[in-house]
């Protein structure tokens, strides 16, 4: 059930016409910094692709992807959930060395996604991924990583803050790290993400990791698709909203499954019927580069380096009547 929060006396800091020319501003000085923080070539991306090569993202395993027929062929296609698979091949068939990757434009359609502040059936962001060495796979690069991430979102945000001194700021470049099993042991009463809540809300920037396995409860802090990151060697990169009042993510990243823990987690999530598509028989044979990668959502950043309430400010998309009839009583202007 969709639901809406509003913030007691919210009111937009930029006009509409504002609004637009900052998204504008985010999107190109983020995939710069971006880029030069991880070494990343920008790269064309697909709206969509086959089925039958195991390239979707499954995200959580139940979310159901559009799918649509093809008049000329006679086949298939899907609209991507995101490129997370997609990358690994592409890098291998671009041959980019190690400690070169490449970034993409995503644009995509979760027709599953709850409806609510933070969430839309649309979904765009900076898909990257980067070529490692196996000496590479560690929680050390992966937190290398996600401060780099951090500082080229802070340093975005100081430029907007020049460009709209309406902006008030106030996300910090020093990031903080905890496993979701610590988090579960400082806060056993709560759910998942209202532990992130506690957690970000005095350090405000954080790489939340070891996502997708059974915490020693039996639960999970979230679900994580067994074929693309290493639930040991992943995370959630976190920012907390003053506007809000709760942490928001903004990245999903993580070091990928090699041939080792791509086994484990086909086995342990009884997912062996993948081990015939293509993508997953090159990976068990050892065929595709070792790497690492996330997505950051363009939208979600948006939103929060221009203190916006609701996702549906900064990009267009469907509502249900309920969202449209609440922001509208409240003064939250959905494009």
């Amino acid at each position: 059930m969709p639901s809406l929060i509003v913030p007691e006396g919210y009111r937009p800091a930029l006009s509409l016409y504002e609004t637009q020319t900052a998204v504008g501003a985010v999107k190109r000085l983020f995939e710069d910094a971006l880029s030069g923080a991880l070494g990343l070539k920008r790269v064309s991306a697909p709206l969509f692709v086959d089925p039958k090569t195991g390239l979707n993202d499954d995200l959580s395993g139940v979310e159901r992807p559009v799918e649509f027929g093809i008049l000329e062929t006679g086949g298939r296609a899907q609209i991507v959930h995101s490129l997370a698979k997609w990358k690994r091949m592409a890098l291998s068939r671009y041959g980019f060395p190690p400690g070169e990757g490449l970034c993409a434009d995503m644009n995509a359609i979760r027709r599953d996604d709850d409806m609510d502040n933070l969430h839309s059936i649309y979904v765009d962001q900076w898909d990257w991924e980067k070529v490692i060495a196996r000496g590479e796979r560690s929680i050390e690069t992966l937190k290398s990583a996600a401060a780099a991430i951090a500082g080229a979102i802070c340093g975005v945000g100081e430029r907007l803050r020049e460009m709209f001194p309406a902006l008030a700021g106030g996300h910090s470049r020093e990031i903080a790290f905890a496993t979701s099993q610590e988090l579960e042991d400082a806060y056993p009463g709560l759910e998942p993400s209202r532990r992130e809540d506690e957690f970000l809300r005095e350090r405000r920037t954080a790489l939340v990791m070891q996502i997708g396995g059974a915490l020693r409860s039996g639960q999970r802090h979230g679900a994580r698709a067994p074929d693309y990151d290493d639930w040991a060697l992943n995370g959630d990169i976190l920012l907390w909203s003053d506007v809000l009042g709760r942490a928001v993510e903004v990245s999903s990243m993580g070091i990928r499954v090699d041939e080792k823990s791509l086994d484990e987690q086909l086995r342990l999530s009884g997912c062996d019927d993948r081990r015939g598509l293509e993508y997953h028989r090159m990976l068990l044979e050892g065929r595709l580069p070792l790497t690492m990668g996330g997505g950051i959502g363009q939208s979600r950043l948006c939103m929060l380096l221009l203190e916006k309430a609701h996702i549906g400010e900064v990009q267009v998309s469907i509502w249900d009547e309920a969202t449209e009839l609440g922001c509208a009583a409240a003064g939250i202007p959905l494009l």
